[in-house]
Order: structure tokens, then sequence, then C-alpha cells
């Protein structure tokens, strides 16, 4: 029997494997079944899809099923990103939402995330009853009974919806576009193929823009804003001479960035940035909240600025959690998502990356100087994060070692453990995090330290366990 599993955000599966229109309506049953006692359920629920293959199908297929539950259903009538579903969920003031991407996943895997009624990803008490759910149905062996899309049409529990046009439109509102265009500043934009494909064109044409167009199959590159799979973009910034460079991932709530000399920037870095700006130009106020695999140099700009900091388990669904008690400047893990109070409870590579632009537009600084100033004021870090591939049995005896305790990593001394999330060992000058992956013989390694040697020889040291 097929297990379903919800990871750090969503479901995740291989299109024809796991993730089958079978399942997909089992799943889609377990959220109707549980969202149907919400006390707003009566406002309906937000539906949609990303650019992936099969996508679309998918969705109107979770949306029948939801709909064949007597609720309502506001479905998107075309391709849409994370953030432009979570911002129709607080829009339209409806109880949940339904995304059907695979975020940043190699193109012959799906997925399904849960939203909940703040747009944000729903709580994981909320997903454990799904997830409980679903374990009944998918034993119980029976299929779901589904009314034909053109019945649930005409009786108005299925209603198209533009999810672009409002998105668009709210973008508009928060970011100074005239500041951007009036710097002059030379911008390019990888969308990577994924859900944003026109955005930009409506919200900043004067940006240049590759792989902005619908192509499923990502041309065979995982959708994912990392420098191994930006070549062709970087090498496209140092021969245009680009002053910078925006890309967003599959469901474009990730952003990664590349500077005027075609370094790769990471979130680790444009968090401080933007962190920066919001507390020292924009005179903003709030708490921070970080996932552990985040560096140490966002705990250092906090203990500066006075505010409050939360360091949590890797997953965005956790510093949402935060987020909807709160009032949060800003949150983010190093996976590329950062969200802000000033927008929405959820990850958006859009916003974050136009806001980034505002930032370089208004302060004059080239993005590689803007870097070169976190790192003057709190010490240059260097980072890096692999995900090892290995066996089950040795997925689980590495982790046993971490829990018995290092004293050493290569030459250099643990001086302290901690155990928010797997196990996070501090050395002097930088630490290294391991993490099981709860769904595959996958050992997740990060490193930081202030030289590069330091960081190589503490993930060859985890790599060597």
């Amino acid at each position: 029997m097929t297990k379903i599993k919800f990871g750090t955000d969503g479901w995740r599966g291989i299109i024809a494997e796991d993730y089958t229109f079978e399942n997909v309506e089992k799943v889609a049953l377990a959220f109707a079944q549980y969202y149907k006692k919400h006390p707003k359920i009566e406002r309906g629920v937000v539906v949609g899809g990303d650019a992936r293959f099969g996508s679309q199908d998918f969705a109107e297929r979770a949306a029948q099923v939801i709909a064949s539950q007597g609720i309502k259903v506001a479905l998107a009538d075309g391709v849409v990103s994370t953030p432009m579903l979570s911002l129709g969920i607080i829009k339209k003031r409806a109880a949940a939402g339904v995304m059907i991407t695979a975020s940043h996943n190699p193109p012959q895997w799906n997925g399904f995330k849960i939203k909940a009624e703040f747009g944000g990803s729903a709580l994981m008490k909320d997903i454990k009853k799904i997830e409980a759910r679903v374990a009944k149905i998918l034993e119980s062996g029976k299929a779901p009974k589904i009314k034909p899309m053109d019945q649930l049409r005409k009786e108005g529990l299925i209603r198209d919806a533009d999810l672009r046009k409002p998105y668009v439109n709210d973008i508009t509102k928060k970011i100074d576009f005239s500041a951007i265009k009036k710097s002059g500043l030379k911008i390019a934009y990888d969308v990577m193929y994924g859900a944003a494909f026109g955005v930009m064109d409506m919200l900043y044409p004067d940006a240049t823009m590759i792989h902005n167009e619908h192509n499923p199959g990502f041309k065979g590159i995982a959708p994912e804003p990392l420098a191994k799979n930006l070549q062709e973009f970087i090498q496209l910034i140092i021969k245009e001479k680009f002053d910078y460079g925006l890309v967003t991932d599959g469901d474009a709530d990730r952003l990664g960035a590349v500077d005027d000399h075609g370094n790769y920037i990471s979130t680790q870095l444009i968090i401080p940035i933007l962190l920066k700006y919001l507390v020292e130009e924009k005179k903003q106020k709030g708490s921070v909240v970080k996932t552990v695999s985040v560096s140490d140099i966002v705990t250092k700009m906090c203990e500066k600025y006075g505010l409050k900091l939360y360091e949590k388990p890797v997953g965005f669904k956790y510093v949402t959690e935060i987020m909807v008690k709160e009032k949060v400047l800003i949150g983010g893990e190093e996976s590329g998502g950062v969200g802000m109070a000033v927008h929405i409870p959820e990850r958006d590579g859009i916003y974050n990356g136009l806001l980034l632009a505002e930032y370089l537009a208004k302060s004059g600084k080239t993005l590689s100087e803007a870097v070169q100033e976190i790192y003057d004021e709190y010490g240059k870090v260097y980072y890096d994060r692999i995900d090892m591939r290995t066996t089950e049995k040795n997925k689980n005896a590495i982790m046993a070692k971490c829990e018995k305790g290092l004293k050493t990593l290569g030459s250099h001394e643990v001086l302290s453990t901690e155990t928010k999330d797997g196990y996070k060992f501090r050395v002097d000058g930088g630490w290294l995090l391991i993490r099981a992956s709860g769904t595959e013989p996958i050992l997740r390694l990060y490193a930081e330290a202030d030289s590069r040697a330091k960081m190589q020889a503490l993930l060859k040291a985890a790599q060597e366990l």
C-alpha cells in the first residue's frame, strides 16, 4: 500500500509512480473532510497549480473532489505561483487552499501543498490530522465519489478565479518601481521556466528575462535557484554587463541572485541585506525568525538592532507559526524562502527580489557592495550545503553517532551541540548541521565557517562519519 507523508512543505512524489490521480484524489478528500468543519468553510477554498507537467489537470481533479464534498472552490484559471495562491486566499477570505506544485524539485516530481486561511502553510497540528485521514482513506481502499466538472460548475461549487491580476496589482502598490526605473540599473531575471513566467513582464518590463515561458520539463534542469543550475544565467550577467540578476524557483516562492561580478548570492546573504534595509532605511520593527540552517550573521544583526530572534527547525511552516502570532519583520530559511509581515506570511521570490531591487536603487549600491557591507560589519563567512545520498542503514548509523555525541570534526574540537532539528555542532569560528531526510536515504549537511577551508573540512568530516 502507498504511504503518503507530508514533508517540510506538503506531500511530494514522482509523477505516475506514487503521484497519481488516484492518490491526489485521496489527499484532496482528506483535505475536504478536515476543512468541512472549519468555521469559515462557507467562504470556500482556493485551488491552483504551477507550470509543471500535469499540474493544471491535478488541480482540476483536486477541485472536483473538494467540491463534490459540498465545498465551494475558486479554481485558478491558469498557471499560478504559490505566493499568488496564498494572496488569493487572503483576498477572498477563504478557509484554506491547495497548491499543486513540487516547488524546486526535478521535472518528474509534483506535489500537494496545503495553505491555511492566513495564506501561509497550514500549521503542523492541522497537517498531522490531515495526514492521519489520508492513511485511513488509503487503508479503506475506497475511491472518493466525484461529480462531473460540468455539474459542479452548474451548481456553483466550482468557479474560475484570476489570481494573477490581483497579485500584480498588490505588488505594484508595495514596491517603488519608479525608484528602480530611475536608477537606470540593468537587471536580468531568470524565471527558470517556472510559474512566474510572464509576471515580471507586467511588473517591470524593463528587466531582461530568460526562460520566461511555459516549459513543464524545465529543459531537464531542476528549477532550484542554486549556482549549479544557473551557469547560463551567470554567463549572461557577465557577458552583457548586467548590474545584477534575480532568479526564482519552480513555484516562485524562493529567491536567488547573481551580483555584478557573476557571483551567486544565496538567501544566507539576501536575508541580512533585506533586514538591514527594513531596519535602517524603512525604520520597521518586529521580531525575526530564522531556521537552524540560516547564517549566524542574522543572529549578530538581531543583537545589534535589539530585535527578538526565534530559531526554528528547517521548514517555512515553522516560521509561519510565529508569523501568525506576532509581527515578524522578516522570517527566512537558507533554501531561498523569505517572508515578511508587510506582505504575506509566506515566501515570495518575486516580492523579495523586487524589494532587493528597490534597496539597491535607493541606496545607489551594487549588489556586491551591499554584500561587502554585511561582511565588513559582521565578518565574512563561507557556507555550503551537501545532500548526501546513502543507504537507509548508513543514514541511521550516522545519526546514531551524532546522538551519542561528537568530540571532534576532523581537526576541529566540538564546543557545543544543539538538537533543535538534527544535530548542530559548533566549533571555533563555525558550525556543522546534520539532518536526516524523513522520506529518503539522504543526509543533509550544512556548514558555515570563517574560512573556506574550515567550511569544507567540516563537510568532509561529516561525509566520513
